[in-house]
């Protein structure tokens, strides 16, 4: 008996690096669709790996949350009073910190594809505690995972003619929703700015790679044993990386079909 599991890349996502892709980790395989949608599957053998899939992005989204909290805190608005999500009496639940992240959730997902995927998080990582019935990292597969994350929000993308970070994007739509709703602004909106995610090891790239012939690499100044590397991993449905001066070198070859 097999399961499936989907998510939707985010709205403004160049899915097109992502379609027809399939990744295999040591959790199952992770496919993605001409529809933009991601799905992985699984047998039912694979739910303690689904819980540390989900103990990860659990931990994912606490960092997230806590991002968000501290933009809320710096602007000055109530975190108990949300727009999307109920509105709560008491400091515990903080509705507004929920609505604030629910527009940067995708880097904390893509994070967590990116852990598993690079090798940064494997399911030896984790651990099942008794006590309170979850599963938990070890203390350096958890450092390495904080290291990946903090990689991710302080990645750069431009926004009203500047080069910000993504945490720094959050404390500022929420200066601007603070704005908006003090009447100091119009309208606000969380599309701009938009992620742009590709893969370094597309599908792009893999036919470019297993359609290259042995002299077409030659002339391109890549050796044999390179190009045997190359197709080796192009073939493979895991992660690779090309270093910059053979991807410089692909890059002067348009992919043509097989």
């Amino acid at each position: 008996m097999d399961m499936e599991f989907c998510f939707t890349l985010p709205e403004h996502t160049d899915s097109a690096h992502f379609h027809n892709c399939t990744t295999s980790t040591d959790s199952g395989k992770v496919r993605s669709g001409s529809n933009g949608h991601l799905s992985i599957e699984c047998s039912v053998d694979f739910c303690n790996e689904m819980s540390c899939l989900n103990a990860a992005l659990n931990y994912a989204y606490g960092f997230l949350e806590g991002e968000c909290r501290s933009a809320i805190n710096t602007v000055g608005l109530e975190p108990s009073v949300g727009l999307l999500h109920d509105f709560s009496d008491y400091q515990t639940k903080q509705s507004l910190v929920y609505d604030l992240e629910e527009p940067f959730r995708w880097i904390a997902d893509v994070s967590v594809v990116e852990a598993f995927e690079s090798g940064a998080l494997k399911l030896r990582n984790f651990y099942f505690t008794g006590d309170d019935y979850r599963y938990r990292f070890e203390v350096d597969a958890k450092q390495r995972f904080i290291e990946l994350l903090g990689h991710r929000f302080n990645q750069g993308v431009t926004y009203g003619g500047r080069d910000l970070k993504w945490d720094t994007v959050i404390e500022q739509k929420t200066s601007e929703l603070a704005r908006f709703l003090t009447r100091k602004k119009l309208s606000v909106d969380f599309v701009d700015p938009a992620p742009r995610l590709e893969r370094k090891d597309s599908c792009e790239l893999r036919a470019k790679i297993l359609a290259l012939s042995v002299p077409q690499a030659k002339r391109l100044g890549i050796g044999k044993s390179t190009l045997h590397y190359l197709r080796r991993n192009a073939q493979s449905d895991g992660r690779f990386t090309v270093y910059t001066p053979v991807m410089n070198k692909l890059s002067t070859r348009r992919c043509s079909k097989r």
